[in-house]
C-alpha cells in the first residue's frame, strides 16, 4: 500500500500567497481551484492574481490576493459565519476555522487584548481549499526559518520573527536565520502549524510531483516555498 505525501521545504520562510502559489505550481487545477473559491460566496471583495515567475533561475507561480480596504476589520464571529454559511465541505470548514482561531489566540496575547478584538482577512480559508484538493494521507514540513532584524507592521516596528509570529509557532522547530526581513508571516505559521502532522528533515519518499511558491519579497536567498508531493510504500506488518 501506499500513502500519499505532502511535503513543504520551507526554503526562505512562509506566507499566505506563497503557500497558495505552490500549491498551485504543484498541479492543482486553476479553474478547480476558482470554483471552490466561490463557494465562500466573496467573488465581488477580492480578486486573484495568479502568474508565472523566475526567481533565481527558477520557474514557479506567484499568487497575489488583493482585498478590497472595505473588509479590511472582519472579526472572528464575521469569518467563521462567512465559512459556515458557504458550500465549502466539512474538512475545509474545520481547518479554516482552525487557522483563524490559531491567529486570533497569538494576536490576543501579544497585544494583550481578546480573541473578538482581532481583525482578520479571508485567505487562511483560501489555503485549506488548495490543500483540500490535493487529498493526501499525511503532511509534512522542515524546520521554520524565520529571518532576523525588524519589520513594520500596524502596530509600530516589531522585533523579527514577529511576536504573533513566534507565540503561533510555540512547540515547532523553527530556525533564527540570519536573512534579513520577515521570512515568515502569522499567517504563514498558522497554516503550517494547524495543516502539518509532523516537522522532519530528514524525510524518505518517492517523489511525483514538485512545486515552486514564489514571495513577493527580495532577499539574499531566494524567497521560494517548495513543495514535494509523494509516496511513501506502507510496510506490511505481515510479511515476513
Amino acid at each position: 500500500m501506499e500513502e500519499r505525501i505532502l511535503y513543504f521545504d520551507i526554503v526562505n520562510g512562509i506566507s499566505g500567497d506563497m503557500t497558495i502559489a505552490t500549491l498551485l505550481d504543484l498541479g492543482i487545477s486553476k479553474e478547480v481551484f476558482l470554483e471552490e473559491i466561490n463557494k465562500l460566496n466573496l467573488g465581488d471583495e477580492f480578486n486573484i492574481n495568479i502568474q508565472e515567475e523566475n526567481e533565481n533561475g527558477i520557474v514557479g507561480t506567484k499568487v497575489e490576493v488583493i482585498t478590497k480596504e472595505v473588509n479590511a476589520h472582519r472579526h472572528l464571529s464575521d469569518i467563521y459565519e462567512i465559512i459556515d454559511k458557504s458550500s465549502l465541505n466539512e474538512y475545509v470548514k474545520e481547518n479554516a476555522k482552525k487557522i483563524f482561531m490559531v491567529i486570533a489566540d497569538a494576536e490576543a496575547k501579544v497585544h494583550g487584548t481578546t480573541i473578538d478584538k482581532i481583525h482578520f482577512h479571508e485567505v487562511g480559508a483560501i489555503d485549506s481549499i488548495v490543500e483540500d484538493l490535493l487529498c493526501v494521507d499525511k503532511i509534512y514540513a522542515t524546520t521554520v526559518p524565520v529571518g532576523s532584524g525588524f519589520v513594520k507592521c500596524d502596530h509600530g516596528i516589531m522585533p523579527v520573527p514577529a511576536p504573533a509570529t513566534i507565540e503561533i509557532l510555540k512547540d515547532v522547530p523553527i530556525k533564527l536565520n540570519t536573512v534579513k526581513g520577515e521570512c515568515t508571516t502569522p499567517t504563514g505559521a498558522a497554516i503550517i502549524k494547524t495543516l502539518c502532522d509532523d516537522f522532519v528533515d530528514v524525510l524518505e519518499l518517492e517523489v511525483k510531483q514538485i512545486g515552486y511558491g514564489i514571495g513577493h519579497k527580495k532577499f539574499e536567498i531566494p524567497n521560494i516555498l517548495r513543495t514535494v508531493l509523494g509516496v511513501k510504500k506502507k510496510k506490511n506488518l505481515y510479511m515476513r
